[in-house]
């Protein structure tokens, strides 16, 4: 056989999460889909035991023993590295050899980038190895490689939104059951466009933000006497008057009121009733802005601006403190909104966002 012939390739999507923010580590729901721009991961399994990783946006191969430990490799390789480090963990042979990770979504955007890098690492061993591993698993080894690898304590969402994504579909992921349910998610079929607006503030869990907004969420179901607020979703943002601290109750109730938001979207998608699907996006991006405090001022003035220059609804899409906007709107408004956009970040001083119109792409694959 070739090194042709050998040579694996495999890319994974970054994503969009129309609904549903912080709700995967509190075992709730979203409403993600996949983007069009894919990380593409070229692989050529060798006899060593060690892998050579290269990127297209860094100037120097990063090598490391497939043996790697945690701390041992930083930076973006470390994504690759844990992927590596997580697999045999979970029993698998991991291949040496020479990988090469190109495309992608911009690092730092809110849209998955790691996460992109992470199932695109793992279909590509995973195949040359000729193993099949189901998606589940797939998407938790992804996690722990991020979790407990590289560090970062993010939930599950992501590698489960890359993974089960399909065009023209969003995914309604359970995070307490672990499935993902197709539901069809095609604006351009009702003269409808989402827009993507990359504010180009990067998107960062600076101090620790993102760990402290978990953290508030467990002392409040502690508080509620429950593992995790899941468990009192039917009871609604009402059972929260016993949570002591006042913060750990405006953040249980983004959670709560979020979990019901994204039940309405789906509602509302199967009724084609977009008009409650941009009004339920605003609301989102309220309960983000007021109660898990996550927003800027930057990505508060894209996403009211968006809704005051016509679009159904606006909300900040990812964890929070940068990254992009999502908003929903007429075809025929599509530039009068990207326009007032444009035009009111510079005014307030900011770079000037890049708008482009979206869709819902393939998931990782082959």
């Amino acid at each position: 056989m070739t090194e042709v012939e050998c040579t694996v390739r495999y890319s994974a999507p970054g994503r969009i999460n129309l609904i549903g923010e912080h709700t995967d580590y509190n075992f709730g729901y979203a409403l993600p889909i996949a983007l069009p721009e894919r990380t593409l991961v070229t692989f050529l399994p060798g006899s060593g035991d060690s892998l050579v990783v290269r990127s297209d946006r860094e100037a120097d191969p990063v090598e490391f023993p497939l043996n790697t430990i945690p701390g041992e490799v930083t930076g973006w390789a470390a994504y690759v590295a844990g992927v590596v480090w997580a697999l045999q963990l979970a029993g698998y042979a991991v291949p040496g050899g020479e990988m090469s990770v190109s495309g992608g979504v911009d690092i730092g955007s809110g849209l998955a980038s790691s996460a992109a890098l992470e199932c695109a690492t793992l279909g590509a061993l995973l195949s040359a190895a000729g193993l099949a591993v189901d998606r589940v698993e797939q998407a938790q080894i992804a996690r722990r490689a991020e979790n407990e690898y590289v560090g970062a304590p993010t939930g599950l969402m992501d590698q489960l939104a890359i993974l089960f994504a399909e065009p023209r579909r969003a995914q309604l992921i359970d995070f307490q059951h672990l499935t993902a349910r197709s539901v069809t998610f095609d604006p351009d079929a009702h003269d409808l466009a989402l827009l993507l607006i990359n504010s180009h503030a990067t998107h960062q869990h600076a101090g620790g933000e993102y760990a402290a907004r978990r953290a508030s969420c467990e002392r409040a179901a502690a508080a509620l006497g429950v593992t995790s607020l899941r468990e009192v979703q039917d009871r609604g943002a009402s059972a929260l008057h016993v949570v002591p601290d006042p913060e750990d109750t405006r953040r249980a109730r983004h959670i709560i009121t979020e979990n019901q938001r994204v039940l309405d979207t789906v509602d509302a998608l199967h009724d084609s009733n977009f008009s409650e699907v941009g009004r339920l996006l605003t609301a989102s991006h309220s309960s983000m802005r007021d109660d898990f405090e996550i927003t800027t001022d930057h990505i508060d003035l894209i996403a009211d601006t968006a809704v005051q220059a016509g679009a159904l609804g606006a909300r900040m899409t990812g964890g929070g403190f940068g990254g992009c906007v999502i908003a929903l709107v007429d075809a025929a408004a599509v530039g009068i909104v990207a326009g007032a956009v444009r035009e009111s970040v510079r005014r307030a001083g900011f770079r000037e966002p890049t708008v482009v119109r979206t869709h819902p792409g393939h998931g990782a694959g082959g």
